[in-house]
């Protein structure tokens, strides 16, 4: 076999491959949805969607009177998304500033894979890292008797989606035309005004699409939840309230149920409704990211 030919054949096994790997995954996806449609929507032949979804007590093994309500769950879960966001979003847009415009190559090298470690943490050695020191400084500064709440989980969940937010906006900010950057200068802006006259505005959606994924990634995260939060049922009234998102919930119930009850068809529809977020969120934020990426190769 002439080495052209042999050449040919490594292109096209590793094209099936990746093709074959590809097709797998989607069938994989779309069986894992198709599992948590079926058990999970069975639920709703005897609970309402009004009782799951507006109704705030949550206590399937009462014998008498079981409550299947989501709405204090579903609220802890939006508490800490929304309250990692408040603090990764600011400092991830602007550590993915620093890296793309203002930091030397030497240090950008040195801190990118830096940030690019916090993701290989695993969120367990996180919480328990939050659970010995970030707790007590919590229950501390604001004089409460526990400092596992949604505060607590906010933050360290703030650390898990950093990676994420820095390397898509950093990415998305380098692509921006360097003759865009050229001309704001010869102007006679600054850098400072260069950056937030022209460069945010032109990536601004692709830094949405990196918080869209944070996002998409708190919202899934459990183990870190489940050790920081705090797992109290009841409806939170602020951060400082312990709190049992919907992914710890399933973690902590799915081993004491019986498979095939309406307990356990109640978990899937939660698993369900979750799948239905982060799906929706990540590919939102995929559609995003593609379109802007295309939009700047484009333009230059």
């Amino acid at each position: 076999m002439s080495k052209r030919k042999w050449q040919q054949l490594k292109e096209t096994i590793i094209k099936y491959f990746f093709g074959i790997n590809g097709v797998i995954s989607i069938l994989v996806l779309l069986g894992i949805f198709l599992f948590l449609t079926k058990t999970g929507l069975q639920s709703f032949e005897k609970i309402s969607l009004s009782q799951f979804f507006l109704e705030k007590e949550w206590n399937p093994t009462s014998y008498n009177n079981p409550q299947w309500g989501i709405l204090a769950m579903l609220t802890g879960t939006i508490y800490i998304a929304l309250g990692s966001l408040v603090i990764a979003v600011p400092i991830g847009i602007a550590t993915s500033i620093y890296l793309s415009e203002i930091a030397s190559p030497i240090m950008r090298e040195l801190l990118k894979p830096a940030i690019e470690m916090i993701a290989a943490v695993p969120s367990v050695v996180l919480g328990l890292f939050g659970l010995i020191f970030l707790v007590p400084i919590i229950s501390t500064f604001f004089r409460i008797s526990s400092g596992l709440n949604a505060l607590s989980a906010s933050i360290l969940v703030a650390i898990m989606v950093l990676p994420t937010i820095i390397s898509i906006s950093e990415d998305i900010i380098r692509e921006v035309p360097q003759e865009y950057k050229e001309a704001s200068l010869a102007l006679g802006a600054t850098r400072w005004e260069t950056i937030q006259k022209v460069i945010l505005p032109v990536s601004a959606s692709g830094i949405f699409a990196s918080i869209m994924l944070g996002l998409g990634r708190a919202i899934g995260e459990t183990m870190l939840v489940l050790i920081i939060a705090g797992n109290a049922q009841a409806f939170p009234k602020s951060f400082l309230d312990p709190v049992r998102p919907i992914t710890a919930n399933i973690a902590i119930e799915i081993k004491e149920v019986v498979t095939g009850d309406l307990h356990y068809q109640a978990l899937f529809a939660t698993g369900l409704l979750l799948f239905m977020i982060t799906f929706t969120i990540n590919l939102v934020s995929d559609i995003i990211i593609h379109k802007q990426l295309k939009n700047l190769n484009h333009e230059k």
